[in-house]
This record gives structure tokens, C-alpha cells and sequence, in this order.
């Protein structure tokens, strides 16, 4: 496994794994926030899962993967800090699985789907198979770049239309954005949720998954 730039938990597939699934967890909480999610999305254990924690320790408490003054526009110190160092984490994990960035899903909550985003469509990055943004946002940052140039990733995208922290017209322009530049992307409005990941469409997630990785029977 990588070394410890990042601390993270890791939940091994029950043989050699078919793909990779690594899950980014929102502002304030850590690596076991979403780390029970791993067997709901992969019953079966073709993946290796692995949940990362964010490095920054900030109020009011829990780990962090950015600093906040400004939805949709992240702290460029501290966002840029922490995506340099989860780019090195993310290649160093796939050097050594041996799990391509083609065989692997990234996905995250609230930050996480911001550092998602990101991550899978960074102009620095290589192309992961999907990405699953959770009431998020497609960040904008001073040098980042986001390359919706095509071959893109899948893409699902989830939020509430009550979202009081991150608004859902927030994952509508991300829908709208990456439909547009011609992504095979899915969106899912919950009329009645606020800031947190509706139950039904977490439902919707295993087949998703099972399609972007090639794994459906």
C-alpha cells in the first residue's frame, strides 16, 4: 500500500481485486465516516475499498480536506495543498495495488465530492473509470484546471433540492456542465433532502458501479 501520506482505512476484496473504489468523506468527519458504505456499494467484494482521511485539522472539529470562506470556491492554499498531496497518494495507491486508474471509482460527500471532482477531471490527472459526486460542487480554484475534454469518466451525481450548506444548484450546474461536454452522466435531485446522502439513490449506486467497471452479469 502507499506510504502513510494520507492515513486511510482499507477494506480487501475476497480475491484479486476487479477494481478499485476509494470514497472521500465530507467536512469534519474522517476515514470511517464512509467506510461501511464500502460493502453496500460492493457486496461482493470484487473491490478493493479504501477511504482516505482529509489532512487538515480545522474548527470546529474532524478532518478536513480544505479550508471554507466561499461555496464553490475553495481556500487556494490549503485546497491547493491537499490536492498535491491526495494526486501523490492516489498514484502511489494505484502503483501499488497494482488497479489502474481505468479500473477504479472515486466518490465522496459534501468535500469529498468537491475533492472527487477534482481529482478525476484535474488537467493533471489520469481519467478514473466513474466518479460519484454527493452533494458537491465542481470547484474553482486558482490553478486548477478542469478538462472536460473527451474520453470523461462516468459520472453519477446526487443531491438534495434542500441542501441548506451546499445549494443543489450546485449539482445541477455540474450535471449541466458535464452533459454538455458530452459525459455519460446520471443525476439525482431528492425533492425532500437536506445536506446528506438519500438512502434510495445510495440504492441506485451498486449496479452503477457494477456498469462503470464492466462487472454487470
Amino acid at each position: 500500500m502507499p506510504a502513510d501520506s494520507l492515513h486511510f482505512l482499507k477494506r480487501p476484496a475476497v480475491a484479486d481485486p476487479e477494481g478499485l473504489l476509494v470514497l472521500f468523506h465530507g467536512r469534519g468527519a474522517d476515514e470511517h465516516d464512509l467506510f461501511p458504505l464500502l460493502d453496500a456499494l460492493d457486496p461482493a467484494r470484487r473491490l478493493l475499498g479504501v477511504t482516505p482521511r482529509g489532512p487538515l485539522h480545522l474548527p470546529p472539529g474532524g478532518a478536513h480536506w480544505y479550508a471554507v470562506h466561499e461555496i464553490g470556491y475553495p481556500d487556494p492554499t490549503t485546497f491547493t495543498e491537499t490536492f498535491a498531496l491526495a494526486s501523490d497518494w492516489l498514484d502511489a495507491l494505484a502503483a501499488d495495488t497494482g488497479v489502474a486508474p481505468d479500473r477504479t471509482v472515486l466518490g465522496g460527500f459534501s468535500q469529498g465530492a468537491v475533492m472527487t471532482y477534482a481529482l478525476g477531471l484535474g488537467t493533471s490527472r489520469p481519467r478514473p473509470a466513474g466518479l460519484i459526486a454527493l452533494s458537491g460542487f465542481v470547484p474553482t480554484v486558482p490553478g486548477l484546471e478542469v478538462d472536460l475534454a473527451q474520453p470523461l469518466p462516468r459520472v453519477i451525481v446526487g443531491h438534495g433540492a434542500l441542501d441548506p450548506v451546499i445549494s443543489v444548484e450546485w449539482g445541477r450546474r455540474a450535471q449541466a456542465s458535464l452533459a454538455e461536454a458530452g459525459a455519460d452522466v446520471t443525476y439525482h435531485e431528492s425533492p425532500h433532502l437536506a445536506h446528506s446522502i438519500d438512502p434510495a439513490f445510495f440504492r441506485e449506486l451498486p449496479d452503477w458501479i457494477d456498469l462503470t467497471l464492466g462487472l454487470a452479469a
